[in-house]
């Protein structure tokens, strides 16, 4: 079974580090760009998560190479733990909606500002994005990724906390607190999987349903 404190073959873990935290800048800058109030509007919302997942995700492919294999095995339980994780995750969120809402005078103001992207392009143009392109890059940069690097250096739990944090710190440019604490949520949520499964397939397929149901489906807000 693979194991996130399994050892580097091809590069050391302080050259691994190196190329993740450069990698980890470069997803601040992207998301810098995509979110703050003097960048966000300049392109196409979509586009952009697109672009720069993708480009991430592409990047830690190509670092982890010669270990693909390895890497993606699949087992057919993961159809069904994938789907039913995004189902328990889309249920927090909606108990989480419900009391943000009744708890807190400026939650609906909040939670329309994260829903106002999805303006910038059709429904099912969103849906297939999240489904095919960006749910499965993020969690092939994020968990698959950095986390895994991280834990050739450190415990297991502590790359899984601060894989999270760092998750939830490139939102910080929305100045949106309820997004902010969302991201957490999935960080921790998804960072847990990939801890538990040592695999990236229950996450990747988790955050990729998730993504549709929680944005195009089933939205929070209209």
């Amino acid at each position: 079974m693979d194991s996130i404190n399994s050892p580097v073959v091809h590069e050391s873990a302080d050259e691994r580090l190196t190329a993740a935290v450069g990698l980890g800048l470069l997803a601040l800058l992207f998301w810098f760009v995509m979110f703050s109030p003097w960048t966000a509007g300049l392109a196409n919302f979509w586009a952009e998560l697109a672009l720069a997942s993708s480009l991430l995700a592409l990047c830690a492919l190509y670092l982890q190479r010669h270990e693909l294999r390895r890497l993606f095995a699949f087992r057919w339980s993961y159809l069904i733990i994938g789907p039913c994780s995004a189902a328990l995750l889309y249920a927090v969120f909606y108990v989480g909606n419900l009391g943000a809402t009744a708890l807190l005078s400026d939650a609906g103001t909040r939670i329309a500002g994260i829903y106002s992207t999805r303006a910038e392009a059709p429904p099912w143009i969103i849906a297939g994005l999240l489904l095919l392109l960006i749910g499965p890059a993020e969690e092939l940069f994020w968990r698959n990724y950095i986390q895994r690097v991280l834990g050739q250096r450190r415990p297991a739990w502590w790359a899984w906390l601060l894989t999270a944090a760092i998750y939830t710190l490139v939102h910080v440019w929305s100045f949106n607190w309820l997004l902010l604490g969302a991201a957490a949520v999935c960080g921790l949520f998804w960072g847990a999987m990939f801890l538990r499964y040592r695999s990236v397939w229950p996450g990747l397929i988790s955050h990729a349903l998730w993504d549709v149901a929680v944005f195009v489906l089933f939205p929070f807000s209209q």
